[in-house]
């Protein structure tokens, strides 16, 4: 099964409090993103974002330059109904996130259980190229993958787990780690999946 059929089946059959990664606000995010320096001003991009409660909390701050990715379309138009007339100030992306796709450049890249599903290295590769080219210089990846020790398969792929040393060595020098911590997510089902939060500064490109 492709991904956008894998996930649209996800997201046209469960519902968006009955998956695992269900967040009902997205605090780890936007604590990093306002720490990071994130304003009205800011251009953000949210990859791989299903119907995460992100965009809502961003126009909600007044951040109006704003992107919105996933290979999911029963994903993006859900999140479209639930905004309702403010969807329209938001740029809307259909694809894979690996795959052929371009945004005007953005201070802030935010990814939340994207970049763990990428287990090829050709993947991971082409993330990190649209990594370096979405961001302007000296703007700022926020990415968050399960830790070392949570699970090891989501929705029913396997995952890579990451410690923010690790993340470092996958995306390269040019990224420079500014902070990181662990959270410790609640799934809907009680159960605990720690994630890895880092904040990584694009410092210089090649």
């Amino acid at each position: 099964m492709q991904r956008d059929e894998h996930w649209d089946h996800v997201y046209n059959t469960k519902e968006s409090n009955a998956v695992s990664w269900y967040q009902p606000a997205p605090g780890a995010s936007l604590t990093f993103l306002q720490a990071a320096g994130l304003n009205g001003h800011s251009c953000v991009i949210d990859v791989g974002a299903g119907d995460s409660r992100l965009v809502d909390a961003l126009l909600d701050l007044g951040v109006t330059c704003v992107s919105v990715l996933d290979v999911s379309a029963a994903a993006l138009s859900r999140t479209r109904q639930r905004l309702g007339d403010r969807a329209a100030s938001v740029n809307w992306i259909l694809a894979d996130v690996t795959g052929d796709w371009s945004v005007p450049p953005v201070d802030f890249w935010h990814d939340r259980a994207v970049f763990h599903f990428l287990i090829a290295a050709a993947d991971r590769r082409r993330y990190v190229e649209h990594l370096r080219r979405s961001l302007k210089p000296g703007g700022y990846g926020v990415i968050a993958t399960f830790a070392p020790d949570g699970p090891s398969r989501c929705s029913g792929l396997p995952v890579a787990r990451y410690s923010p040393d690790s993340l470092v060595a996958e995306l390269g020098r040019e990224f420079e780690l500014q902070r990181s911590s662990v959270e410790l997510h609640q799934t809907p089902t009680g159960t605990t999946q720690p994630f890895s939060y880092a904040v990584f500064r694009l410092a210089r490109t090649y």
